[in-house]
């Protein structure tokens, strides 16, 4: 239960800290002129991708049970799903951290990459969600569902609260490239707190 929630509160910074702060005012850098009239188109195409992104992480965690078997498959089976999916999860954001630190600056090729790399990362990051939130009821007891159930979700909160100071701090610090290598971080640190689950909580 207790690297459940660590692994949450790793797999929600992650998130954050490029979904909060960093990656909308790399995306208002590249798409505004500055003018009035460029901010307002600018607002509305970040406004556009971040609905995109939450609309098809929606869907996909939707379709988790299904492209996680998980009515098929053992709770141990269920329990490697949970590093093997945050793994590949850490790739996405690592590429595009490679991607950040060769580029010169933001360009159009950048920004492609990072659009297509975080619906990418949107898709991969439902399966992990969903996944944990399946393990957490399975690893609770009646008896205690309640204080589990309501430790995981603050595990969850805190992860995004860390995210959302990290996306802030990590972009001014260290532009695209820390604040992705940042959230790369994250997801592997998910992953080894994932690793040490085991069958029953």
């Amino acid at each position: 239960m207790n690297w459940l929630s660590v692994a949450r509160l790793f797999l929600f910074g992650a998130r954050d800290i490029w979904f909060v702060v960093g990656i909308p005012i790399y995306f208002y850098s590249v798409l505004s002129d500055g003018t009035e009239e460029g901010n307002r188109t600018a607002f509305f195409i970040i406004g556009s991708f971040m609905a995109a992104w939450i609309i098809l992480y929606g869907l996909i965690q939707g379709l988790a049970p299904k492209i996680l078997k998980a009515s098929t498959r053992s709770e141990e089976a269920l329990i490697l799903d949970a590093r093997r999916w945050a793994l590949v999860l850490s790739v996405i954001p690592g590429v595009l951290t490679c991607a950040a630190l060769m580029a010169d600056g933001a360009s159009i090729w950048l920004t492609a990459a990072l659009i297509l790399g975080l619906l990418g990362f949107g898709a991969v990051f439902a399966v992990n969600s969903s996944l944990h939130s399946y393990l957490i009821l399975s690893f609770t007891r009646a008896e205690r569902v309640s204080m589990d159930v309501g430790f995981y979700y603050m595990a969850n909160a805190g992860g995004r609260l860390l995210g959302t100071v990290l996306s802030g701090a990590s972009y001014e610090f260290g532009g695209l490239g820390l604040l992705l290598g940042t959230a790369t971080l994250f997801i592997l640190l998910s992953a080894v707190a994932a690793g040490r689950l085991q069958v029953g909580g």
